[in-house]
């Protein structure tokens, strides 16, 4: 009986298993109805609009080729306008403007052997470097006291502080000349390196606090707990995590502070101690007489460091404008 009731049971699973896998697609396919017709089907066509050539030379070639024209041919007119001869900068009627013929450089020899632009360049830079490395040392701080130590009013305090960088140079430039003076600093690089601080700790501050506010709290609350103090945590924690953002702002001030004009203007006289910006206006313009081959020339070597920064580092600068350490 055993035997046969076993027998007998076993065909009536299989029929079932049978009659289930049966209609399981059946079902599949009644779900898949019903979740067509709620409107729930995925009808995407992702970039497959980008697959026909028309289509892709004008929503993506077309823009590109713009953009790295007008981004490019600045440095090309320098380049070819600073190894043109005198004779080809305005005649036009016999010479095209976008091309060389005969290129010489007499006008970079000029501009490197008979002007002190070697020394506008030295002076660039270490300001330049100087006034950035000061910001950035003073906007740690700053930002990092107004994120993460949580005081009452922290919140306005950085508004403003940014609102401090919105203020036009040209009306600070005033009340800065006359301490300058006071402090017996005219005409010299120490001038410069004093003044830029001004516009570049509120810009770096603002950077550096919305980069420190995408750090996890719980990492500083973590070393808090471990006994470490707040200058540990900034020094072994918080900075390391910040290496983009600080690169990020050492890039923006070092940009900032090369191609500054008016307080270089205003507080240098002296020739030797003037910055690129400066010089090549002031020394290469003699009433109306314009040396454009040697100006195009200075314009160009001085743009070259900050390009190169740019590339060197522009890695860490898009990981800094796209964020930090993720929870």
């Amino acid at each position: 009986m055993t035997s046969t009731h076993s027998a007998s049971s076993s065909p009536s699973r299989a029929g079932a298993a049978m009659t289930d896998s049966s209609h399981a697609p059946g079902a599949d396919t009644g779900a898949a109805k019903r979740a067509k017709t709620s409107g729930l089907t995925d009808d995407s066509a992702g970039m497959s609009y980008l697959d026909s050539l028309p289509r892709r030379l004008i929503t993506v070639m077309l823009p590109l080729l713009v953009f790295v024209f007008v981004l490019l041919f600045p440095f090309y007119w320098m380049a070819i306008t600073a190894i043109k001869p005198n004779y080809q900068l305005t005649d036009y009627a016999n010479y095209s403007p976008l091309w060389v013929v005969g290129p010489t450089l007499d006008h970079i020899k000029y501009l490197l052997f008979e002007t002190t632009y070697p020394y506008w360049l030295w002076n660039t830079l270490y300001v330049s470097f100087a006034a950035t490395a000061i910001s950035l040392v003073a906007s740690v701080f700053a930002a990092y006291a107004i994120e993460r130590l949580r005081f009452k009013g922290s919140r306005w305090v950085g508004l403003g502080i940014f609102l401090a960088y919105l203020v036009p140079p040209s009306i600070l430039f005033i009340p800065l000349a006359l301490m300058v003076f006071k402090l017996g600093i005219y005409d010299s690089k120490l001038a410069l390196i004093f003044t830029y601080p001004t516009f570049l700790v509120p810009f770096s501050t603002w950077l550096l606090m919305g980069y420190f506010r995408s750090i996890p709290y719980e990492l500083e609350e973590c070393a808090l707990v471990d006994g470490a103090s707040r200058w540990q945590i900034l020094i072994k924690v918080l900075l390391p995590l910040s290496i983009p953002g600080l690169i990020s702002a050492g890039i923006f001030s070092f940009t900032l502070s090369w191609n500054e004009f008016i307080y270089a203007l205003t507080f240098i006289q002296s020739s030797e101690n003037k910055t690129v910006p400066v010089g090549v206006l002031t020394e290469l313009v003699r009433s109306d007489v314009y040396e454009w081959g040697s100006l195009m020339a200075g314009a160009l070597i001085g743009s070259l460091p900050v390009v190169i920064l740019y590339s060197f580092f522009v890695d860490y600068y898009v990981s800094s404008m796209t964020g930090a350490v993720k929870e």
